[in-house]
C-alpha cells in the first residue's frame, strides 16, 4: 500500500521473517494464540489475555492487532510483527514507542505459540527487533520486563545483553507480583550476523524520524 508502507518492511533472520500481518497472517497468529501461549497455572502477561477461552483468545488477538494499526500516529506507536518460522506464523514480536524522534527509546513485548517453544525463536525474534531499533532506527536504548518468576524471558533478555533496571510492583490475577525492568543501550548491543532490515525507508516518517539519528543506514537493505 502507498500510503501505508509498512506492510512492506521485513526483518530476516538466519530463521526467521518477521513482517506486519495481513489477513491470513492473522488467522493463522490467532490459531496459535488458540492452541495456547504458556502453561494453564503461570501468567506472564500483565493483562491476562490468555484466561480468556480459546475462542476468544483467538478473535481478540485479530482485534489488537487492528487497533494498533488504527491507533498508529508518528509519535505514539507499536510496530506488531508475526513471526515466521519454517513457513509458519509461529508468534509475534513488538516494538513500541512514545516520542521516539525525541527520547530515541523503544521497548518490547512478544509472545510464541507454545508448541513452538524451547528452539531458541524468541531470542532470535528479539534480536531481530533490537537490529530494526539501533541499526534501523538508531535508537539509543531498549527496554522490556518480565515478571520475576518468568525466568525464561529474562533469560533472553540477559542473553541479548540487556542490564537489570530496577523492580516494580503490578496487580496480576488481584495478586501483588514483582516485576524487574531491563534495559539495553546501543553502546553494549552487538550487531548479528545474517539480520536484514528490508523496506524501511519509505516507513521512517511513520516512525517520527526523517533518518536514523547518528547512522550512516548501516544494516539496512533496499
Amino acid at each position: 500500500m502507498r500510503h501505508w508502507p509498512l506492510f512492506a518492511l521485513r526483518l530476516t533472520t538466519p530463521r526467521l521473517e518477521l513482517r506486519l500481518p495481513d489477513l491470513d497472517d492473522l488467522d493463522a497468529l490467532a490459531d496459535r494464540a488458540a492452541e495456547g501461549v504458556h502453561d494453564s497455572d503461570a501468567m506472564p502477561f500483565g493483562v491476562p489475555w490468555t484466561d480468556a477461552p480459546p475462542h476468544e483468545r483467538a478473535r481478540s488477538t485479530v482485534q489488537f492487532h487492528f487497533r494498533q494499526w488504527g491507533a498508529w500516529s508518528p509519535g505514539d506507536w507499536s510496530c506488531c510483527f508475526v513471526t515466521v518460522w519454517e513457513g509458519q506464523v509461529v508468534g509475534m514480536q513488538a516494538m513500541s514507542a512514545v516520542d521516539f524522534a525525541v527520547t530515541r527509546e523503544i521497548s518490547t513485548g512478544s509472545w510464541l505459540g507454545q508448541r513452538f517453544q524451547g528452539r531458541g525463536i524468541g531470542t532470535e525474534m528479539r534480536a531481530a527487533v533490537l537490529h530494526l531499533a539501533f541499526a534501523g532506527l538508531g535508537a539509543r536504548y531498549a527496554r522490556s520486563s518480565a515478571f520475576t518468576d518468568n525466568p525464561r524471558s529474562l533469560a533472553v533478555s540477559r542473553k541479548l545483553g540487556y542490564r537489570d533496571d530496577g523492580l516494580s510492583v503490578h496487580t496480576r490475577r488481584s495478586e501483588a507480583v514483582l516485576q524487574q525492568r531491563l534495559r539495553l543501550s546501543r553502546e553494549e548491543w552487538t550487531a548479528p550476523g545474517g539480520f536484514g532490515i528490508h523496506g524501511l525507508e519509505p516507513c521512517l516518517p511513520l516512525f517520527g524520524i526523517d533518518a536514523p539519528d547518528g547512522l550512516t543506514g548501516a544494516g539496512r537493505a533496499p
